[in-house]
């Protein structure tokens, strides 16, 4: 039961951490950055969803890692494949505001070691 209990409040930091950052910090770089692009950046109800998605994805890669690697190892491996690879994704796209980075990559790093203590402190 602790198990389940530590991904699900750190899958509910992860998407407080996410919403706050992309809705109150960076919303309107994405609007500026879509609409240079010719396209509009819409929050619907379905990218809440699959960001939830994400987000306890994200918390249980984190679970399953601490069984297998060190704290540090954990969190530089679920950074690279939850955050570098989805930037390579959106680069590749043409649709990441580069200008963002400077801000994001502290920010995501931020919210797995968070992320990342919490399932440690909760499952033990």
């Amino acid at each position: 039961m602790r198990n389940v209990l530590a991904v699900v409040v750190s899958g509910v930091w992860i998407i407080l951490s996410e919403f706050v950052r992309n809705e109150f910090f960076f919303k309107s770089k994405w609007m500026d950055h879509y609409a240079k692009l010719g396209l509009s950046f819409e929050t619907l109800p379905i990218n809440g969803i699959l960001w939830t998605l994400w987000s306890f994805g994200q918390a249980y890669l984190i679970f399953r890692l601490l069984k297998k690697f060190s704290f540090v190892e954990t969190i530089c491996l679920t950074w690279l494949v939850c955050f570098v690879m989805m930037w390579f994704v959106l680069y590749n796209l043409q649709v990441l505001p580069t200008g963002l980075l400077v801000f994001a990559v502290p920010l995501s790093l931020l919210e797995v070691l968070v992320a990342a203590w919490i399932v440690r402190k909760v499952a033990v």
